[in-house]
């Protein structure tokens, strides 16, 4: 850590083993945990909790104050789990008085050029490709994968599991499970492939399908559509978080397949 090229501020919390590289700097009020690796020329501002064995390639920006006039510069953090990588010319601003942190899970993999603004919420093993851009206040569930240079409209929800492929604009609240793309965002069936890594059987999977097949493959409504699946389907973990993510949806969901 004794690096004489870095500015480490002196009330700021290192564990004994981070490595930190040259013309990096790490402001008050900062919490980086052992086995991190932070990169040369980052800047960590204050209000940034890192977690355990973390890497922060070089450019990257943490904790920087929230893009938004509404900020008044209220003591706000961002929180960034174990074993998350973090790419070049990253930037993760914290929260504002909304929810006063952004929150970033374990196991994430962020690459390079991806924005995640204030008061953003993201679950566990997340791979977030290049350019992928979050807007204000989006939740993003665990396992989701973003591919390069999607852009996450503010106030949206991503269920665990999805998949939305590259260049993909974010409108409205994609439900766990499934893939999305074109545009308008549709869905483009469920995230087999994803879900079958993940150790999901075939059943669980055919469970998952034949729900999602009621829900934008039928003539029916949402409303319509969650009765039938609660009349018929048998109740399940996975069919319970389908249902409470589509409720509970402020936006809305995107739409079923599209065509021309």
């Amino acid at each position: 850590m004794n690096q004489p090229l870095a500015y480490v501020h002196p009330q700021a919390k290192i564990a004994r083993n981070v490595v930190i590289e040259p013309f990096t700097t790490i402001h008050n009020n900062v919490t980086i945990g052992s086995g991190t690796w932070i990169g040369s020329n980052v800047t960590i501002m204050e209000g940034a909790v890192i977690g355990e064995n973390c890497r922060i390639f070089p450019g990257a920006v943490i904790s920087a104050i929230p893009q938004d006039l509404k900020y008044d510069g209220e003591e706000t953090a961002t929180i960034i789990g174990n074993n998350v990588t973090i790419r070049e010319c990253v930037t993760i601003n914290r929260g504002t008085a909304d929810r006063m942190k952004t929150v970033i899970g374990d196991n994430c993999l962020i690459m390079a050029y991806c924005h995640v603004a204030h008061d953003c919420i993201v679950g566990d093993n997340c791979i977030f490709s290049n350019g992928s851009t979050l807007a204000g206040h989006a939740n993003i569930g665990s396992n989701v994968i973003l591919a390069g240079m999607t852009a996450i409209h503010q106030f949206c929800s991503i269920g665990d599991h999805a998949f939305v492929t590259g260049g993909s604009l974010v409108r409205k609240d994609v439900p766990p499970y499934v893939k999305a793309a074109r545009e308008p965002l549709s869905y483009v069936g469920i995230n087999s492939v994803g879900l079958r890594r993940r150790g999901f059987s075939t059943e669980k999977i055919r469970e998952i399908q034949n729900i999602y097949r009621i829900l934008f493959q039928s003539k029916y409504n949402n409303s319509q559509a969650i009765r039938i699946i609660e009349a018929e389907m048998e109740a399940s973990s996975e069919r319970d978080d389908i249902i409470k993510f589509i409720q509970s949806s402020q936006r809305g969901i995107m739409k079923g397949y599209f065509t021309n």
